[in-house]
């Protein structure tokens, strides 16, 4: 029970700020069933484009708190470029019996660890698709907003074995919280470390010696729910883990909007960040139907007038 209040309370800090707002429906996502052991009890939905070949890539899209995998689909523009792409896409979602607010429990010891809870069965869910589906497992992606955001740094730092890239939308670092109440402190943008001591709680997570994944970190200026300053937090955590500095290698704007890239020693761009000027607590979209608008302003997706999930496809080579 106390365990239950504890997400209890940290769901609210994901949502207090936002007004709830209707569900999407979805037309083509396909529920998942005897994906594995599934020890975080969560629900899994998947999007296969018409004739898509074998060994196509895999994104999986994380929602934030308050939302279903229906809210992540054609909205974010996501289902648009698989079929225009050719890639598969998985749909983790959570349950409110795990966080009455449907948030992923990414502050839950059990939540944050490699081979357990809700890691452990995204990764069964994508063991599943790749296998049934004949996808390329060294192409697989990982992206998400709010606590979806967070879960997807927890995803990265627990199985960089699995994926190639990632992108934390309005979310906060690897390990930023381990408690409800370092939970809601991080909402607030108030937890600050070096960049080496963010680096090791990713480094701290596995024994991984490997290449680590790429990452394309997003965030909105007037963030009333997920404070902006864990961009730079996490941008310290990952651009430490890829062994280069904080300061950027390319400085430029995309749709207007201040990008920085920051690349190894091999100049590869391994760390970019968006700052979305004037935007809250949300997915940017741009709603339209030219070769780089996407998705639909409902819910916690909002026209910025940028698309990020075309932006983050492209960060994913796809």
């Amino acid at each position: 029970m106390i365990g239950l209040f504890k997400k209890v309370l940290a769901a609210a800090a994901f949502t207090s700020l936002m007004a709830a707002t209707p569900i999407a429906q979805a037309a083509a996502l396909t529920k998942v069933t005897g994906f594995g052991s599934n020890p975080g009890n969560i629900l899994m939905y998947e999007y296969i484009p018409a004739n898509l070949t074998a060994g196509r890539p895999l994104v999986v899209v994380l929602h934030g708190c308050a939302q279903k995998a229906a809210d992540m689909d054609s909205e974010t523009g996501w289902t648009k470029w698989a079929d225009q792409m050719g890639f598969a896409l998985l749909f983790p979602q959570q349950q409110s019996a795990n966080n009455s607010s449907n948030c992923w429990n990414f502050f839950v010891r059990g939540d944050y660890q490699r081979g357990a809870g809700e890691p452990l069965s995204i990764k069964q869910g994508i063991d599943r698709a790749v296998a049934l589906h004949g996808l390329d497992e060294r192409r697989v992606y990982i992206t998400g907003l709010s606590s979806g955001a967070a879960m997807t740094n927890v995803m990265l730092a627990t199985y960089p074995d699995v994926f190639k890239a990632g992108a934390p939308v309005a979310g906060v670092p690897f390990k930023c919280a381990t408690t409800v109440g370092s939970s809601l402190l991080c909402n607030t943008g108030t937890v600050t470390k070096t960049s080496e001591q963010w680096g090791n709680l990713v480094r701290g997570a596995t024994n991984w010696s490997g290449p680590w994944p790429r990452v394309s970190i997003w965030h909105g200026t007037n963030d009333l729910t997920v404070n902006i300053a864990n961009l730079q937090e996490t941008m310290e955590q990952w651009t430490n883990v890829h062994g280069t500095n904080q300061a950027a290698d390319t400085t430029d704007t995309v749709s207007g909007y201040p990008h920085r890239v920051y690349r190894n020693s091999n100049g590869m761009a391994v760390v970019e960040t968006f700052t979305i000027s004037g935007m809250g607590h949300g997915q940017p979209v741009d709603p339209g139907t030219g070769t780089m608008q996407c998705g639909a302003a409902t819910g916690y997706n909002l026209d910025a007038g940028i698309c990020a999930s075309y932006n983050i496809a492209r960060w994913f080579g796809l």
